[in-house]
């Protein structure tokens, strides 16, 4: 199993997105309710404005900010690292290893299609290990 491009791994993504005037604690509801690390903060026409993460909001809480108070516009990471979706697999890799982060959002012609997440990788490694697995068991 090869994953050459983005789309490769970011098949069937609908990634969570918010607008920069959401609240960090609406952000986290929603990390929490759909399993998520981050969500994408975009501007009206999907544009991306920025990203926030869980790290985010352990530096939020750290700070002593209020969740509830606090908007996201004020806490993203504002112009994050991107990839379009024919980037190869490998780049967003090498790009998250780097950068020290463990999201990239995917964009194609300035609007948002997707993100990928360090743990996106992880699980199509254990599929072509399953995949391997059964050749080696069938011989």
């Amino acid at each position: 199993m090869a994953i050459r491009h983005m789309c490769d791994v970011m098949h069937h993504r609908c990634p969570i997105t918010l607008p920069g005037s959401a609240t960090v604690q609406t952000a986290c509801q929603h990390m929490r309710d759909h399993r998520v690390g981050a969500v994408m903060v975009i501007a009206e026409g999907g544009v991306l404005e920025g990203i926030f993460t869980g790290r985010d909001a352990v530096r939020l809480l750290a700070e002593g900010r209020n969740a509830a108070h606090t908007k996201l516009e004020s806490v993203m990471t504002r112009n994050p690292s991107i990839m379009s979706p024919h980037h190869g697999a490998v780049e967003a890799l090498r790009l998250m290893h780097d950068g020290g982060f463990r999201h990239v959002p995917v964009v194609h012609d300035g609007r948002v299609v997707g993100m990928v997440s360090h743990g996106d990788f992880h699980a199509i490694e254990h599929a072509a290990f399953d995949e391997q697995t059964g050749l080696w068991e069938r011989l």
